[in-house]
């Protein structure tokens, strides 16, 4: 069986415009959440989200590639520019058709979507644009950075709403581990703080309302959540077959050891109370992976800060992981960078892998209540210093779509 690991990351959040600096970010426990500034929310009943702010996309794209490409798109760019970079990965050297290309996004190019529907309906049709479709479809970003690289392997995208860059992430991994590929470049993406995503995700009440304290909006696992905050951003990791990646002296990162991904078929939105899919998928990844429940260190989790996710999850570790729950260690990114919905498990395995990396474990921000049925070790507030060797990082989707990573140090 061909062995994986992980030889490069980036990243675009908003808490840091690299990985080092979302990490450091993380590790003071800063959150991202303010005020939107992207538009009036004067009407708005949501008024917060994680936005990335000081983005420039001139420094990773040309002048054409800016005007062709919806943000999402130019998030996804810049992170995965940063991969390569940190990878080492020269085209040159490689066979283009054993170079592919995964990126997910929840929702796509929402931005665009917007600008060129009020053109229709305010203008007429001459006035939307002719690159409206290719700019908004979300396989886009997995295209642009293929013709710019000259990625000629694996190329498509994943949509699966919050656990989209999960099922990114897993399916790189098993395309390298059955031969398609030899290095993958994956993860996900995602823009959608616009007036259309805000409104139908606060009408729907998902959306936090504490919009006179944002940095406190976001709360994982604590008695007083009210709602995921929305967020914005990418993140990417370079896959890479093992022997390939000595060969030529990359830098590795960690072993992908384990994927899990199945179904909760029960609503498309909630996810089922008995948490038991939850717990499966879980299991799978470690089966996969071939470890045991107490061989795991640490669980990045989905930790949404709504009611009944953080609820759900509690419970399914505990059905996966039995008594050995209560020593596990846990804790949630969301609580400072928001939901970065397609993008979230990058940015979360990221986070995960630099734990391995760095011995110390972020904390979940905000917790200063934890919910009776919430009692786990979710590293409240403050950093902690740890040996961590193997993670699981876990993703929960709206439709019931569920995916769990895990990963180990490489020794």
């Amino acid at each position: 069986m061909r062995e994986v690991v992980v030889t490069g990351m980036g990243a675009v959040t908003p808490i840091g415009l690299s990985v080092e600096e979302f990490w450091e970010a993380c590790l003071k426990g800063k959150s991202g959440v303010r005020r939107i500034t992207k538009f009036d929310t004067s009407n708005f009943s949501v008024k917060i989200a994680a936005e990335v702010r000081d983005f420039d996309p001139s420094k990773h794209l040309s002048p054409k590639e800016i005007r062709r490409t919806d943000r999402f798109t130019q998030l996804a760019l810049a992170a995965a520019t940063e991969a390569i970079q940190d990878s080492g990965l020269d085209m040159e050297r490689e066979n283009p058709s054993r170079v592919g290309v995964l990126i997910g996004s929840g929702i796509g190019g929402m931005e665009v979507w917007e600008r060129e529907h009020k053109r229709l309906i305010e203008g007429s049709p001459s006035r939307v644009s002719p690159l409206f479709i290719p700019m908004t479809i979300i396989n886009i970003a997995s295209s642009e950075l293929a013709i710019r690289l000259g990625a000629k392997g694996p190329n498509f995208a994943v949509v699966s709403a919050c656990a989209t860059s999960g099922h990114a992430i897993g399916e790189a991994y098993k395309i390298i581990q059955r031969g398609d590929a030899d290095i993958m470049i994956a993860g996900g993406t995602e823009a959608a703080v616009t007036p259309l995503a805000v409104a139908g995700f606060a009408n729907m009440k998902a959306l936090s309302r504490r919009n006179d304290e944002p940095l406190k909006a976001s709360r994982p696992f604590d008695k007083e959540r009210d709602g995921f905050v929305i967020g914005e951003g990418a993140g990417i990791l370079i896959l890479e077959e093992k022997e390939r990646a000595l060969l030529r002296g990359a830098p590795i990162y960690a072993e992908v050891v384990g994927y899990g991904v199945n179904c909760d078929a029960y609503h498309i939105t909630a996810p089922d109370p008995n948490g038991k899919e939850a717990a499966r998928v879980m299991t799978m990844a470690m089966n996969d992976a071939n470890i045991n429940p107490d061989e795991v260190d640490y669980i990045n989790a989905h930790g949404t800060s709504t009611p009944l996710n953080d609820k759900v999850e509690t419970l399914a570790i505990k059905l996966a992981f039995g008594e050995y729950a209560k020593k596990v260690v846990i804790s949630s990114t969301k609580s400072m960078i928001g939901h970065l919905l397609g993008a979230a498990c990058a940015c979360e395995t990221i986070a995960a892998i630099l734990a391995i990396r760095d011995g110390v474990v972020h904390p979940t921000i905000n917790l200063e209540n934890p919910d009776p049925e919430c009692d786990l070790d979710f590293v409240p507030n403050e950093p902690r210093e740890m040996d961590v060797n193997v993670i699981l990082s876990n993703s929960f989707g709206f439709g019931g779509h569920n995916a769990c990573l895990a990963l180990r140090k490489f020794k």
